[in-house]
């Protein structure tokens, strides 16, 4: 019977067993602190969290903490903002102030849902 090709050494060239550690681990410099993260981004730390609750800024509380990983915040400040999709519809508004339209298309709206339109009994 042909032999087969052998595992490959999982031991160090010094003869000990190599951990399992993920090749993508984050280094110590690589993980901020709430200070370092606040440092990075050149604001307050209230900022940050703030930043964290309204702008989806990516990152993780342990315990009373909060950890920040450095290529995920660089990611972040390279995105584009979400513009607020209530300031689209004010920003727009008035193109449909004029359409000669928007009074039937939205009784047939109102009728296709089944239900009367705002003000009407």
């Amino acid at each position: 019977m042909p032999r087969t090709k052998s595992k490959p050494d999982q031991r160090a060239r010094n003869g000990t067993a190599t951990p399992a550690v993920s090749r993508s681990a984050a280094k110590p410099g690589d993980v901020l602190t709430l200070a370092e993260a606040a440092a990075y981004l050149r604001v307050s730390e209230p900022d940050v969290l703030r930043l964290v609750q309204e702008q989806a800024l990516p990152g993780r509380q342990v315990g009373d903490d909060w950890r920040f990983l450095k290529s995920a915040v660089a990611g972040w400040l390279g995105t584009p903002t979400v513009q607020d999709p209530n300031g689209f519809w004010q920003a727009h508004a008035a193109a449909f102030q004029d359409d000669p339209h928007l009074d039937e298309m939205l009784k047939e709206i109102y009728r296709r849902r089944g239900r009367p339109e705002i003000g009407e009994p």
